[in-house]
């Protein structure tokens, strides 16, 4: 009986436990991928309340391997979409609510499954740098089109290879072409996005100046915040002014 006793304690004790990391493995983990990655943005992404770390009895966060696939998806999101973390956040929550939202943030179309590092990759397979020749397959531009942005400073060029952002510009500037609007009538377009970025650079000062990790990364997202609501002002103002067209 003594014996069956201890074999049970034996069993008991060798019993798989959830592995748990602390804040330090936690940036092991993630820095071959986001060499930028800090204990003060991690702690700062819990603040806004998109990671909810265990906590021991003594208050040190402890992280389980899905709070590290969460944190892979929401730097994933930010270094390739730039999106806000409040539309991060939004989507992550409609997750843990059992919803299946039909796009992840930035209107990818992918099947919301559980937040893995699979679905990082592929959300990072989507906006990786692009040859010029994957950048005319992927939006149906023309060199000359590509020229004329370049020329027009629209979009960047970097060893031959264009971002996620000189892929958006293509692809709108693609479809402008085809109603007759040319890249040189774009370039108030360029105008108006140095004159958002002076604001919004006047904007972060206080905070940016500051050398704290934390403030950088309260600096960064402030910096999207003031973006996406210039965003908004801007799309509103123009459905509003085509609304006026039918009158």
């Amino acid at each position: 009986m003594v014996s069956s006793a201890k074999a049970h304690r034996g069993a008991a004790a060798e019993a798989p436990r959830p592995q748990v990391h602390n804040i330090g493995e936690v940036l092991s983990e993630l820095s071959d991928d986001f060499p930028q990655i800090t204990a003060s943005k991690i702690r700062f992404l819990e603040e806004k309340g998109l990671i909810t770390p265990q906590r021991t009895a003594a208050g040190y966060r402890k992280y389980t391997a899905g709070d590290i696939d969460r944190l892979r998806f929401i730097l994933a999101l930010q270094r390739d979409q730039y999106l806000p973390l409040k539309v991060i956040k939004d989507y992550l929550d409609a997750v843990d609510r059992g919803e299946r939202p039909e796009q992840l943030p930035g209107g990818l179309q992918l099947a919301p499954r559980s937040v893995t590092e699979q679905l990082a990759q592929e959300i990072a397979g989507h906006t990786r740098a692009l040859t010029r020749a994957e950048l005319i397959g992927a939006t149906g531009a023309d060199e000359g089109l590509i020229d004329e942005l370049l020329q027009y400073g629209l979009i960047g060029e970097e060893d031959g290879r264009f971002d996620e952002h000189g892929l958006r510009v293509v692809k709108a500037a693609a479809k402008l072409a085809g109603h007759g609007i040319e890249p040189r009538h774009l370039r108030a377009f360029r105008t108006a996005a140095d004159r958002e970025i002076s604001l919004v650079e006047g904007a972060i000062a206080p905070v940016s100046s500051r050398r704290s990790a934390s403030s950088r990364a309260h600096a960064q997202e402030t910096a999207r915040e003031i973006s996406d609501a210039c965003l908004s002002l801007h799309s509103a103002l123009v459905q509003g002014a085509i609304s006026q067209l039918d009158h």
